[in-house]
């Protein structure tokens, strides 16, 4: 289960490389709220890592940090990043439902009910991304309704 976690911890700290590979892009693109959305996002992925950092901690485990891959830096355009970072939040869950899994096998009460916290954490993820892909799908190709979204992302807050 710690090696289980601790791969956990790498795939949050991958997660906020990639927003902010992402935010970036939307720098480079002019595109300032989606920016400020995706640097908002990879905070919160950092604290992810962070609650399984100090969980292992408090269950008398050991913390082992591994290399985070490098991100991927371009993208067809701001749908296309959007898109990605909703596969990104299902795969996240999926990671997130395998250590449940594994928990229950192990019986280990403790981190099956730790990980809770994750699974709902998770629900409100994918359906962030995934309204924001469906606006963008909606405007198409208008840039005064990409400049619209990107106004609405810019006040998500936090950065």
């Amino acid at each position: 289960m710690t090696k289980a976690l601790n791969d956990q911890i790498n795939a949050e700290l991958y997660s906020a490389y990639i927003y902010l590979a992402m935010a970036a892009y939307f720098e480079d693109q002019n595109l300032p709220g989606a920016s400020s959305w995706m640097r908002h996002q990879a905070q919160e992925e950092v604290e992810h890592a962070m609650k399984f950092f100090r969980f292992v901690n408090e269950r008398r485990g050991r913390v082992i940090l591994a290399a985070v891959d490098r991100p991927q830096a371009e993208w067809e355009s701001p749908l296309a990043a959007f898109e990605e970072a909703f596969r990104h939040e299902q795969y996240v869950s999926g990671r997130i439902h395998s250590l449940v899994e594994l928990a229950q096998a192990e019986k280990d009460y403790a981190t099956a009910s730790f990980l809770t916290w994750f699974v709902d954490e998770q629900v409100e993820e994918e359906a962030a991304a995934d309204g924001i892909v469906r606006k963008l799908r909606l405007v198409g190709e208008t840039k005064h309704g990409l400049f619209m979204i990107d106004r609405e992302l810019g006040e998500r807050g936090g950065d």
